[in-house]
């Protein structure tokens, strides 16, 4: 896709561990990510794809060295982190305030980010998902699944982070959201934002993904760029169906 700013290494981990609780669940995980790039994290329920996830934003224990822009945010909270640039939608479904509006949600999302900046981002965000802008006066319990997953997004865009985590993002949606969700992913890889995707389904990894990783009981068992997602799907179909 034309139009990038130039590349710069945004996340890197090194040897990273994750726990919940004392029990280890991931086990040494090397990644590099830049920015305008999409790294997809493939991987069967159970493999580690959360648990990773969400030890890099800071929601549970994790060892090994982590760096964003090239300084450690290793011990810093799950704030912190997000201080610092860092942006994590979780798999669960309910990520919005249902009983407030699409407008006061995204208003929520806003509150961190210079005020003089908020009427730029918020029409940002309205460019990326239009049908928020549609939804605005709904309320937000009122939305489908995938208009709540955008919505999701949106607020986690709020405060203009540099990288995007996002955990099964597809999951449950209807086929003609991948659509918008895939043209809004393009968008911010212009931007220069890069994002870190956990996904189970492979053909929509297939469209956005630059580079991948495999987890398979915590490890990395395989990896590569996007043409391989085709070219070894049955082999990658095997490792997320274990």
């Amino acid at each position: 896709m034309t139009g990038h700013v130039s590349s710069r290494l945004v996340l890197a981990a090194r040897g990273l561990h994750a726990f919940h609780g004392r029990i280890e669940v991931v086990f040494g995980v090397d990644f590099a990510l830049a920015s305008g790039e999409i790294l997809v994290v493939l991987g069967a329920n159970g493999a580690g794809k959360s648990s990773l996830l969400t030890a890099i934003a800071g929601g549970i224990r994790s060892d090994g060295a982590l760096e964003l822009a090239g300084n450690s945010i290793a011990g810093l909270s799950t704030q912190q982190r997000a201080e610092k640039g860092l942006a994590f939608v979780p798999e669960r479904r309910g990520n919005v305030f249902a009983p407030m509006s699409v407008a006061e949600n995204l208003e929520i999302g806003l509150r961190l980010s210079p005020r003089d900046r908020r009427p730029h981002i918020r029409k940002g965000l309205f460019d990326l998902f239009p049908i928020l802008r549609e939804r605005e006066d709904a309320q937000a319990g009122a939305l489908s699944g995938g208009e709540q997953q955008m919505l999701a997004i949106a607020m986690a865009l709020g405060r203009e982070p540099s990288v995007l985590i996002l955990d099964e993002p597809s999951q449950g949606l209807a086929p003609i959201i991948f659509d918008h969700l895939q043209r809004a992913f393009g968008i911010l890889k212009d931007k220069g934002i890069a994002l870190l995707i956990a996904e189970q389904n492979l053909p929509f990894a297939a469209q956005i993904a630059d580079r991948y990783f495999v987890l398979s009981h915590g490890v990395v068992a395989a990896e590569g760029g996007k043409g391989d997602l085709s070219d070894h799907a049955d082999m990658l179909d095997a490792y997320i169906s274990e």
